[in-house]
């Protein structure tokens, strides 16, 4: 029998079919994937497919075997398992910054690396319709870029802008470029940030990526971090509350026992704690003095009191102050 042009393909058919259509619950028998094969216009014999099955476990496919009346195969694990890819569609249907056209393309993607089976029920879970998206389709593609720049040591700029009473565009600085010094990026409140060194501040800053448009690589170098100076995201995303930036003080707060995981969630385990009482405990940290620092430490009522210093103290009052005159 003469053999048809795609026989050279028959093992990467076979692989394909397998990783498709098997898994522990699903699986296929010699005679099945012979079937399988004629669709592709490829002739098999029983035992070229063991031949088959046997070099595809050599290049490092998990092919398991059951055997019942008949001996059936199935890929018996894969580079992520499902529960791994449920947590990826998670990811992606939950972040803000991916817009509803590019979380689908990335979940179908994700999708491909189960069976088909699995697959559903992959998708059987996603409900991103719903959820609040950035609207930015090019948010993906800049990210890339800035990890680029930060890779390479370079410098990029960029068009800033806010939207309007409108909901337009409102370019910052009428429209000129920013040119900006970044050294990293943080997913922080559903939202990605480029952190960036600013010389004529002597300070980091940061700036919302969705916001960014015309991002390009420049061809110089990023400005060099003071000799005293060394960039730690996870200490900058811990003392500026929720990207709100403010003056940095050392600040000691008082907190009721029953809210140490709240305390640990925020500043992480290494924290120290000092015993006040028997119901309270106190920590010193550093942190950017804000709105949205006096909004988490409100949001606890009378279990938290900040201690230190006075000059916080003051602001926190006259934030509250503030706050009940609109109702008075």
């Amino acid at each position: 029998m003469a053999k048809s042009s795609n026989q050279k393909l028959k093992i990467l058919y076979l692989m394909k079919m397998l990783l498709e259509k098997t898994d522990e619950e699903n699986t296929m028998t010699v005679n099945d994937m012979i079937a399988e094969l004629e669709r592709y216009g490829i002739t098999a014999e029983r035992k070229s497919i063991y031949d088959d099955i046997e070099a595809l476990c050599h290049y490092g496919i998990d092919i398991a075997t059951r055997k019942s009346k008949t001996t059936d195969y199935f890929v018996a694990s894969r580079v992520f398992e499902l529960p791994e890819l449920k947590l990826l569609v998670d990811a992606v249907q939950c972040s803000k910054f991916v817009t509803y056209k590019k979380s689908n393309e990335l979940i179908k993607k994700i999708e491909s690396l189960a069976s088909s089976r699995q697959a559903m029920s992959l998708h059987r879970q996603v409900y991103v319709a719903n959820r609040v998206k950035a609207i930015n389709e090019n948010i993906y593609y800049n990210v890339d870029r800035l990890h680029v720049a930060i890779a390479e040591n370079k410098q990029v700029s960029f068009k800033y802008f806010d939207y309007d009473i409108k909901k337009e565009k409102k370019y910052r600085k009428n429209g000129d470029l920013y040119f900006v010094s970044p050294y990293a990026l943080s997913w922080d409140d559903e939202n990605y940030y480029l952190i960036t060194f600013s010389e004529k501040y002597n300070d980091f800053t940061h700036y919302r990526v969705d916001r960014m448009t015309n991002i390009e690589i420049v061809d110089q170098p990023r400005v060099i971090l003071p000799d005293d100076e060394y960039f730690n995201i996870a200490d900058y995303t811990k003392k500026v509350f929720n990207m709100f930036g403010g003056a940095e003080e050392i600040v000691k707060i008082s907190f009721h026992n029953s809210l140490v995981n709240a305390v640990i969630d925020r500043f992480g385990k290494d924290i120290t704690l000092e015993k006040v009482d028997e119901n309270n405990f106190a920590v010193r940290i550093n942190v950017a003095i804000s709105s949205t620092f006096f909004a988490w430490i409100f949001q606890f009522g009378s279990k938290v009191k900040i201690l230190s210093s006075e000059d916080v103290i003051k602001k926190y009052k006259c934030h509250l102050q503030d706050t009940i005159e609109q109702y008075e």
